[in-house]
């Protein structure tokens, strides 16, 4: 794969956390998990920060599919139950994503979302960045990459992926799903912000009790985070959930909620493990996790929504 050569100088300047608001594309596998649906609700309650201009719906495979395509279908009928609770029209911005992953060959998933993702990406002035928020395989970011290369010089990916550097593995659900995707993703050159989780994302939990407190009641989409949560697990007694991938729209919102540090992209190797090799382009990875202030910041935003 020839990728397009990004000045180290502007490769740097695009990896400065963000100050202002910034453009956003979210690519989720929204039915996968319940942390999705917190990530997408964040999102859309803070259009002072994040302008969510596509929301791309991501393939998965588990207990709660029966393949990646139907894990992407029923996504993609999640993030409209969502909308609908939040009475957003998704009316030309939410678009189906890859029905597979990428696979050896490298040849690129062809989907609504990867075709969007390369024409929005393009369309972006060099000044003003796409920000591409990735929380599930990175199959329909990587298709895109694949499709039109040049588009690396156009966007920054903020990716929920994989484990912290040390971690002795990096088998987590997101990169594991696809790890030619994310190999691609980490030897573009593309600015790339990594919030891993075993290691960094790990206590970003949350109780029943807590979001019976401060999330029921606020409108169906508040109700309806809850039950989900609820649903996840029978016996709640001393029981915790995270919620990982609401850190990605905190980093946006307020940097100083994850602390990152500038580190030379890792190399993904065959055993699913991270090599290093100092030689290696410049990507940003999260640490730490700041728990209270970001889930303090979602639930304010919760209540004081006038919508709901």
């Amino acid at each position: 794969m020839q990728m397009p050569q990004i000045d180290e100088a502007v490769r740097l300047a695009r990896l400065q956390p963000p100050t202002g608001k910034v453009r956003v594309a979210l690519d989720t596998d929204t039915y996968n998990e319940v942390d999705d649906q917190f990530a997408l609700v964040y999102a859309l309650l803070s259009p002072d920060k994040i302008a969510l201009e596509a929301v791309y719906a991501a393939p998965y495979y588990n207990d709660r599919s029966s393949g990646p395509a139907d894990g992407m279908e029923k996504s993609y009928d999640e993030i409209l139950r969502l909308l609908e609770m939040m009475k957003v029209s998704p009316a030309g911005w939410v678009f189906k994503g890859s029905t597979d992953y990428l696979g050896s060959d490298l040849k690129p998933q062809e989907s609504e979302a990867a075709r969007d993702l390369v024409q929005r990406a393009l369309a972006s002035p060099p000044d003003d960045p796409l920000y591409v928020v990735a929380i599930g395989a990175i199959t329909n970011v990587a298709s895109a990459i694949l499709m039109e290369p040049k588009i690396v010089e156009r966007i920054v990916i903020v990716w929920l992926g994989g484990h912290a550097l040390y971690w002795p593995h990096t088998r987590e659900f997101n990169l594991a799903q696809d790890v030619p995707a994310a190999r691609i993703v980490f030897d573009s050159g593309v600015p790339l912000v990594q919030i891993p989780c075993m290691g960094v994302t790990t206590h970003l939990h949350t109780t029943i009790p807590e979001l019976e407190a401060h999330v029921s009641g606020r409108g169906a989409i508040g109700d309806y985070l809850v039950d989900i949560v609820k649903g996840y697990h029978e016996d709640h007694l001393g029981w915790s959930k995270v919620i990982w991938d609401i850190a990605t729209i905190a980093y946006l919102i307020d940097s100083s909620w994850t602390p990152t540090d500038l580190v030379h992209s890792p190399i993904l190797t065959d055993q699913v493990t991270w090599s290093v090799d100092h030689s290696r382009h410049l990507i940003r990875s999260a640490n730490y996790i700041h728990r209270d202030p970001i889930f303090r910041d979602l639930f304010t935003k919760l209540k004081a929504a006038p919508s709901l």
